[in-house]
């Protein structure tokens, strides 16, 4: 792995404080040029959620793709338990196959992959993974499968890393829309982009994040709103 990626684990990263704005989680379905996936679908929609200023970016970056890409949402927020599930589940695939691991440093390689749920992205609505697909909603290349592992992927699955054509060049489509409005990536997971929290944070150089944990959204409202709380 590269000794500049600094992963969300990182002590500097825990230690950025949370100034948190309140902003509501808004539902992404309907958004133009943004597709939702239901590959992680989770109890009342939650997965399509995100908060409303990372929205309101990913709706701009969707407007600015060359016609007949949209985007492809597979999962904005994510409960504490799904998260932790996540961790446990890959922590206890890294042991499988090395069972040597120190404490240490099987944290330090899970969260190449998944964030420990304390510090976790997606637990914030403040993060998403996405991929790109055509106008019949069809996904495309990019080099790895979305949420493929560092070790499924040969590190293909790091946003840098070099991988056949057309891959290469659909990622840098992607890169390009979401870095022009503002998200940032993790660095060891093409797919995985943010806005607001810790990470974001940190990357950008904020004296705080805006977003911390949330619980569960409720239902949407009635009324036809897409606030949840």
């Amino acid at each position: 792995m590269d000794s500049h990626i600094v992963l969300i684990s990182d002590p500097r990263v825990v230690a950025v404080p949370v100034l948190e704005t309140g902003e509501p989680l808004v539902d992404l379905a309907g958004v133009d040029r943004v597709r939702i996936d239901p590959r992680k679908a989770s109890p009342g929609g939650a997965w399509r959620f995100v908060r409303a200023a990372l929205a309101d970016r990913l709706a701009a970056a969707a407007a600015s793709l060359p016609a007949g890409i949209d985007l492809l949402v597979v999962e904005g927020f994510r409960s504490p338990t799904r998260q932790r599930r996540y961790w446990e589940g890959y922590r206890s695939e890294l042991l499988a196959h090395h069972p040597d691991l120190s404490a240490d440093r099987l944290y330090r390689l899970a969260s190449r992959w998944v964030a420990p749920p304390d510090v976790a992205p997606h637990c914030t609505g403040g993060a998403v993974d996405l991929t790109l697909c055509d106008a019949a909603g069809v996904e495309l290349d990019l080099g790895t499968a979305l949420d493929a592992t560092p070790e499924q992927s040969s590190g293909g699955c790091f946003t840098a890393a070099a991988v056949p054509q057309p891959g290469a060049a659909n990622r840098a489509v992607l890169v390009g829309a979401l870095t022009d409005v503002g998200l940032v990536n993790y660095p060891t997971e093409w797919w995985h982009w943010s806005y607001g929290e810790r990470y974001w944070a940190f990357g950008t150089g904020a004296r705080a994040a805006r977003y911390g944990p949330v619980e569960l959204p409720a239902r949407p409202d009635p009324s036809g709103g897409h606030d949840v709380a």
